[in-house]
């Protein structure tokens, strides 16, 4: 039955091949902040439209059971600082994030053939950004902040239903608060790689990191 089941597992994926030929990045014309660099890419990639969600971010963290764990988060805010997203404190990538600040995020942009790969430290961002975020978001988004304990075990889809019906009910004529186990991250990075696909798989890779407080910008081998 096993065997059954697994036939066609066997498969041979050499032909998806991709020639890349969209562009070529020159250090010289890069800017010399990683973070104003990324502000130009953020904004092409936005006028290109070929991406749904250009703020789609994986996000790598160290796992308390000795793996690491990457998933998609959605970035919300980016300045000079860094990269900010929003989840659950207490969910596991919270707790994985509570013992072990370093990080790794990156972006895939297909359309344009590029990616960002970026590593960082994380804090907590201060409440009154979480407050304000929190209360700019849609009700349901915010009921849902309340509905979850992320990444706990449930019995069923019903359980989540059931409490989320509950709070409409409770929260239909009054305002919503943040709760404390909600809020914002911020990575402040220390090395931001720009990649660029190139024909012959001789890629574009330029990366920025910090030495010193100063951002120093180097070209590496694909």
């Amino acid at each position: 039955m096993l065997s059954c089941t697994l036939a066609g597992m066997n498969r041979d994926l050499h032909a998806f091949r991709q020639t890349y030929a969209k562009g070529e990045l020159l250090i010289e014309d890069m800017s010399t902040h990683p973070m104003q660099q990324f502000t130009t890419w953020f904004k092409e990639i936005e006028e290109d439209g070929g991406v749904k969600e250009p703020n789609a971010m994986t996000l790598a963290t160290f796992g308390e059971d000795g793996f690491p764990k990457s998933r998609i988060v959605l970035l919300k805010e980016y300045d000079q600082e860094g990269f900010v997203f929003y989840t659950n404190y207490e969910s596991e990538k919270g707790k994985s994030i509570a013992k072990h600040p370093q990080v790794g995020i990156s972006f895939f942009w297909p359309s344009m053939e590029r990616q960002i790969i970026i590593k960082g430290t994380v804090k907590k961002v201060s409440t009154e950004r979480s407050d304000r975020y929190f209360n700019a978001r849609p009700k349901d988004s915010q009921l849902g902040a309340l509905v979850s304990d992320q990444s706990s075990v449930i019995k069923g889809r019903e359980v989540l239903e059931k409490k989320m019906v509950a709070l409409k009910a409770k929260y239909e004529s009054q305002e919503i608060s943040r709760p404390p186990h909600w809020g914002g991250y911020l990575i402040q990075p220390v090395s931001i790689e720009f990649w660029q696909g190139r024909p012959s798989r001789l890629h574009d890779r330029i990366r920025y990191r910090m030495e010193n407080s100063v951002w120093i910008k180097e070209r590496l081998a694909p």
